[in-house]
């Protein structure tokens, strides 16, 4: 499991959706993959971000799948309840905080308001089968996950990134980890300062 928390990383998500909004600008349905999701404060960050620079008619028709590949099956019941303790919250701004989240039952948790909650769909998920999830994606998220593989590895997984993208579709990566010169030519960075990649070719 890839240890994330809330807010983790958020100029390359900013990045990486800004970059997506007007391409995905007209699509029925906004298909998003976050890959390596933990217990999903990286998928909920996101999806605070789209929300907040999305109108709410276009962010209904996101489908954020979230997945992740490890023994702890915990993993779809937190996110399919988005219930998390109050003091891992902290990072995220007041403003976000009265928006997005309310009191949960149990004392010294919140939980996500069902407006983000009901776009986020988890599945278990082994990267390393290198099945794409699905195609036609029109941005995935992968960050600090990678660093766990053998360089090998991270190329075939890039490759299967790249399979599961739409044409024209994006890439965000940890800013640690540089794209393999052997998958160079199927993607075009388009942050200078942060890992958020186009995709090439069909």
């Amino acid at each position: 499991m890839a240890f994330s928390f809330f807010m983790r990383d958020q100029p390359t998500l900013e990045h990486a959706v800004d970059q997506m909004i007007p391409y995905a600008s007209g699509r029925s349905r906004i298909r998003i993959w976050d890959a390596g999701c933990a217990l999903g404060q990286e998928t909920y960050t996101l999806a605070m971000i789209l929300a907040e620079k999305m109108n709410r008619f276009a962010f209904k028709n996101v489908q954020l799948d979230a997945t992740d590949h490890d023994s702890d099956n915990r993993f779809g019941d937190v996110i399919s309840a988005g219930i998390y303790p109050q003091n891992e919250l902290q990072r995220t701004p007041r403003n976000l905080l009265a928006k997005y989240f309310e009191p949960a039952p149990n004392q010294g948790y919140s939980r996500v308001k069902d407006e983000l909650r009901s776009r986020v769909r988890f599945q278990y998920h082994d990267l390393l089968s290198l099945k794409p999830l699905g195609p036609d994606y029109c941005l995935v998220i992968c960050k600090n996950v990678l660093l766990h593989f053998q360089p090998g590895e991270r190329v075939e997984v890039f490759r299967m990134f790249h399979r599961a993208l739409a044409p024209g579709g994006y890439l965000a990566n940890e800013n640690t980890q540089k794209l393999p010169q052997e998958v160079a030519h199927l993607f075009t960075q388009v942050a200078p300062d942060a890992q958020v990649y186009k995709k090439t070719g069909s």
